[in-house]
């Protein structure tokens, strides 16, 4: 899908999200940007604590104290959410946008049948009959793949595996046909297998539906198999964005290809797996300069003390492909790599 040439569904702008603790500030998401067209499977990856799911949260006006909205527009479906009353949002959330967390049986109430809590989400929606819900409950949980689901509705969540669990969570963000999907390491804990079905299931919704989907995720692996575009996050900042197949042929940002270079390649014998050397930053206590420039090779190869001075913006490197690198500089009217 074109990224470039057609209007987002939904368009982040300089989102910054900080946390007021005892300890400082953390700045959790610090001035994001990123689109998503209508249809598109969009992945942010990243390690964990860089920030993808405090982004996600901050779409949906989730963030409770002591966190706050500091900054950004957030504009969905031609409105901005971060005009909207409660109400407003409340009526969206679940509706137009839903989300799938990466923990199904702590998000699932345990004290109601998964059929109750998925017609819930009808009763709070829609004007119908308590049988009306409950048998579209039941019509929902079939179309996700569970197995008799006119039996498994009077379940527990206690009494359904992993697997089971995570399609109730998606036959739940489904069921009111919102126009996107923000999935939240939606295959974490769960085996190869079940994670494969999961996948499946979700792209097939997503051609079948139309529903644009956010995959966050650390696993590039997914990234490549699922999404059409992607944003690689660190330390609460975009530091690369682009197509996927682009990622993977021409990955830009030293973090990035570290991220790709550290992936176990079937048939490639190594001593060790490559690793990104070093931490993350302390996000109360950011650094001046790039945030990754204690652990960028890149850096010391080509001597650079601009790295530790100054955050690089975030840049074209060429239509289509964006990068937050030093490495990088101007030429004119595009982006060129140092030597």
């Amino acid at each position: 899908m074109d990224n470039i040439q057609t209007k987002p569904l939904l368009d982040v702008k300089n989102l910054k999200t900080y946390f007021y603790t005892e300890d400082g500030v953390v700045k959790a998401v610090d001035g994001v940007d990123f689109q998503v067209r209508e249809g598109e499977i969009v992945g942010i990856v990243g390690e964990s604590g860089c920030g993808k799911t405090v982004t996600s949260l901050s779409v949906l006006g989730l963030i409770a104290n002591p966190g706050k909205i500091i900054e950004g527009e957030i504009e969905f479906d031609g409105q901005n959410l971060r005009e909207l009353s409660i109400d407003e949002l409340g009526k969206i959330r679940g509706n137009k946008i839903s989300m799938i967390f990466q923990q199904p049986q702590t998000s699932l109430n345990p004290v109601f049948t998964v059929g109750e809590q998925v017609a819930e989400v009808l009763e709070i929606h829609q004007q119908l009959s308590k049988d009306e819900n409950w048998d579209k409950a039941v019509e929902m949980l079939r179309q996700v793949g569970i197995p008799a689901p006119d039996t498994k509705a009077h379940a527990y969540p206690h009494e359904m595996s992993g697997g089971q669990a995570q399609r109730v969570m998606i036959a739940m963000a489904l069921l009111m046909g919102p126009k996107l999907l923000i999935a939240d390491e939606p295959t974490t804990a769960l085996d190869v297998t079940i994670q494969a079905q999961i996948l499946d299931l979700m792209r097939d919704l997503n051609q079948k539906t139309g529903t644009a989907i956010v995959l966050i995720t650390h696993d590039l692996g997914v990234i490549a198999e699922m999404a059409e575009w992607v944003a690689v996050m660190y330390a609460g900042r975009v530091v690369e964005q682009t197509s996927v197949e682009i990622l993977f042929d021409e990955p830009l940002h030293p973090y990035t290809r570290g991220l790709i270079g550290s992936i176990p390649v079937l048939g490639t014998l190594k001593e060790r797996l490559d690793v990104i050397s070093g931490n993350v930053p302390n996000l109360v206590d950011l650094p001046r300069g790039c945030t990754f420039a204690s652990r960028c090779e890149a850096r010391l190869e080509h001597e650079l003390e601009i790295c530790t001075n100054m955050m690089p913006d975030l840049i074209k490197f060429k239509e289509g492909h964006e990068v937050r690198c030093w490495l990088y500089q101007n030429h004119g009217d595009h982006y060129a790599p140092l030597g």
